[in-house]
């Protein structure tokens, strides 16, 4: 890794991550601009007061070097960027552009292991979708989250109130970290009966099918076949290992089914009603929960009262990201977010005991992530006593605005897709227009000549004009060449 934890990178994240290893990010989390044709700045006394962005796009915001990229990896996604010129106009296909080509090199520095989350909402969220899909593939596609983010508004019949975050690739690193507590509603309805060792239901022992082994051959005058089914007491998972743990020591090693359903008899979980069919005592485990769903209802947006609040109008709580990383991340996993604004996902990684890159365009990020930090994680370059205020440690957060890799005097990976932007999808000899995969790269200024190995010494020609041109001749030579040739003016 070329970055070190706790760094925030002022300038444009297609910079930075352009200098990033692949496969150095297990967590990336954006929140980027929406398109949401509104342009935001923090108020006047906040802490991000001069912090703005203008969420408006057109075809003077993206470098035409990003579509001849997209047009050689992605040709399915430079074909959506095409229809979705001709649905929504230049507005829409610029502002995915400049996603798409950002998103690439997420994917290229995203472990293979990793997950993304993209949050947006409903102003492109169907096209982000599409763009994710042909970007990440759809097999790698997880969940589409719906957060709630307000309540409903009197002025608008079906009003927009939530935002959707799409998750791809590995989201489920340690889903019983966000586990939800059940609704009591739900306890009470299906755990109604009690005894010393607590709250419990009564559930069958046997499943759908019958089989030829034990689990098929009767137990204590039961007999499972006869009614289609089979025995099934619990081997695996988490509550052989609660019986396991309170009830029978050794249950997990028992061999047989008819051994386990003896040891559970004996052990007085199995519940015997009055026509004698045996069933099993489930209690209620203190860790029991529930996996959240898909819909997220239970995290309030940053109320304006909140200790947390910078300004920004488009922060979102910090609770919302700490579940994402707690979810989908290890302790001392590396976590980015390449449009950290208010650096909400800075501070939950540090909470978590994640490490953390942020970026943004706007220097006043290096500014809000070491208040928010020093506030809500005790993490700062002061160190404050007191019996009113907490004693901050001292830790480094690192500020840069350079690119992390040192490219000077070396030529560019992409420098075939900025030139064929450059040049318009021409041949830089003959002039005639060529698909990317047609175009040659070639030494203006043969390296058998002196030229150097550098971008400014790149140009892509035709295959027919880089064969005349070889490495005999220089640019000017090979005009010069087809001029006289009639070939071109």
């Amino acid at each position: 890794m070329n970055i070190k934890n706790r760094t925030i990178f002022t300038r444009d994240n297609l910079e930075v991550m352009r200098g990033m290893k692949d496969d150095c990010i297990d967590l990336i989390y954006l929140d980027p601009p929406f398109n949401s044709n509104a342009n935001y700045a923090a108020p006047i006394g906040s802490e991000a007061a001069g912090a703005e962005f203008r969420d408006t796009w057109g075809l003077s915001d993206i470098d035409l070097a990003w579509y001849g990229e997209i047009a050689e990896k992605y040709p399915g996604l430079y074909e959506l960027l095409a229809t979705t010129r001709t649905i929504h106009g230049d507005s829409m296909m610029s502002y995915l552009i400049y996603m798409a080509i950002r998103v690439m090199e997420m994917k290229r520095v995203l472990k293979p292991a990793g997950a993304v989350y993209l949050h947006c909402d409903q102003s492109a969220s169907h096209y982000l979708k599409l763009m994710m899909d042909c970007i990440f593939g759809k097999n790698k596609y997880y969940s589409e989250i719906t957060w709630q983010r307000t309540f409903a508004h009197n002025d608008k019949l079906f009003g927009t109130i939530t935002d959707s975050i799409f998750c791809y690739g590995n989201a489920a690193v340690n889903p019983d970290s966000v586990l939800l507590p059940l609704d009591p509603a739900y306890v009470q309805r299906n755990y109604r009966n009690e005894d010393d060792f607590g709250r419990y239901q009564s559930i069958t022992l046997t499943g759908p099918g019958t089989t030829d082994g034990q689990s098929g051959q009767p137990w204590k005058g039961h007999h499972p076949t006869h009614i289609g089914r089979h025995w099934a007491t619990p081997r695996t998972g988490a509550y052989a290992d609660y019986i396991n743990e309170h009830f029978i020591p050794g249950y997990n090693d028992i061999e047989g089914v008819h051994a386990r359903l003896d040891a559970l008899d004996e052990a007085g979980l199995i519940l015997w009603s009055e026509k004698g069919t045996p069933r099993l005592k489930r209690y209620l485990m203190p860790e029991q929960g529930t996996y959240p769903g898909n819909l997220w209802t239970d995290i309030p947006p940053v109320s304006s009262q909140a200790n947390s609040r910078t300004g920004y109008r488009t922060q979102k709580p910090i609770e919302l990201v700490q579940r994402i990383i707690r979810a989908s991340s290890n302790s001392g996993d590396m976590v980015m977010d390449p449009f950290c604004g208010c650096a909400t996902a800075c501070v939950a990684a540090e909470i978590e005991g994640r490490q953390w890159i942020g970026i943004d365009v706007g220097p006043k990020a290096y500014d809000l992530v070491k208040k928010r930090l020093a506030r809500e994680v005790n993490v700062g370059d002061e160190v404050r006593t007191g019996e009113q205020s907490p004693i901050f440690w001292r830790q480094e957060v690192i500020h840069r605005t350079d690119i992390p890799s040192d490219r000077e005097g070396k030529k560019s990976k992409n420098i075939r897709h900025i030139r064929y932007g450059e040049q318009e999808g021409k041949c830089n000899g003959c002039l005639e227009h060529f698909p990317f995969r047609n175009m040659t790269e070639d030494h203006i200024v043969p390296t058998s000549k002196g030229g150097a190995d550098v971008d400014r010494n790149i140009q892509l020609l035709c295959g027919a004009c880089n064969s005349k041109k070889g490495d005999r001749m220089t640019h000017d030579e090979l005009i010069a060449a087809l001029i006289e040739e009639g070939i071109r003016e």
